[in-house]
């Protein structure tokens, strides 16, 4: 709702009321420069003389089609810009930026990630994790099989990694944000043994996955399993997850 205010005993004149949606991408990393990703204008009064105070109503429900994001080189924000023209050049404008969060549908797919990893003659495992796709309020759950450990291994760790991609060509830049180290075994395993894995995502900060917004940006998260040495030497080996957000409740 938009209201427009009259002082007593005033009038306002004016050749139209205007509200406008924007959507804006800031780029950070490439010397702070922004690009427009959404624009939308909705006339809510066409010219006259205001002698009291109005209010318009407004909606924007379906235009907003990605999430707000903040993040290290990249931010997406959202405000409405309201204006009242008037004669010579003094209009009236009036911004506020609001924060958009989108419920996306539950997947169809909920197919469970299962992979196998080694070094010849001295590590095999196999890992699964439920499904590859979860909601910011699930639980991450799978299972790691130790087939052959002909190396001690000193502990065994779940990380959860966010990574941004902005920009295109010379000017990509690509950032990578540990989020979570998550302990699933310390000591050596043996042949045969299998450790659970449960990681709740509930605590940590987390958004959506977002995909080519506008060509411009990307934000993907990966499950990294990393497994450590005697030596301090780590092996490793990543899975990309999707995350969305569900209706609360």
């Amino acid at each position: 709702m938009v209201e427009v205010h009259v002082e007593p005993g005033k009038e306002l004149n004016h050749l139209g009321i205007k509200i406008e949606l924007l959507g804006q991408t800031d780029m950070f990393a490439d010397r702070g420069t922004f690009h427009g990703t959404l624009s939308v204008v909705r006339e809510l009064a066409i010219g006259g003389t205001l002698t009291e105070n109005m209010q318009y109503p407004f909606d924007f429900t379906a235009e907003k089609k990605v999430e707000s994001y903040n993040g290290l080189n990249v931010r997406l924000r959202y405000f409405v810009r309201v204006t009242i023209t008037r004669n010579y050049n003094s209009n009236y404008v009036k911004e506020e930026e609001f924060i958009v969060q989108k419920i996306d549908t539950r997947p169809e797919s909920v197919a469970p990630i299962k992979m196998e990893v080694g070094i010849e003659e001295c590590l095999h495992i196999e890992f699964e994790y439920d499904k590859e796709k979860y909601h910011l309020q699930d639980i991450i759950m799978g299972k790691v099989y130790f087939l052959l450990v002909r190396i001690k291994i000193k502990h065994m760790e779940l990380n959860l990694i966010r990574r941004e991609q902005s920009g295109l060509g010379p000017q990509q830049y690509n950032e990578s944000e540990t989020l979570t180290k998550f302990e699933l075994m310390d000591g050596a395993p043996v042949r045969g043994e299998c450790i659970p894995i449960r990681l709740f995502l509930s605590s940590l900060a987390l958004t959506p996955t977002y995909k080519a917004v506008s060509n411009k940006f990307s934000v993907k998260y990966y499950l990294n399993l990393v497994l450590v040495d005697q030596e301090d030497r780590r092996y490793f080996k990543q899975q990309e997850i999707v995350l969305w957000r569900k209706e609360a409740g």
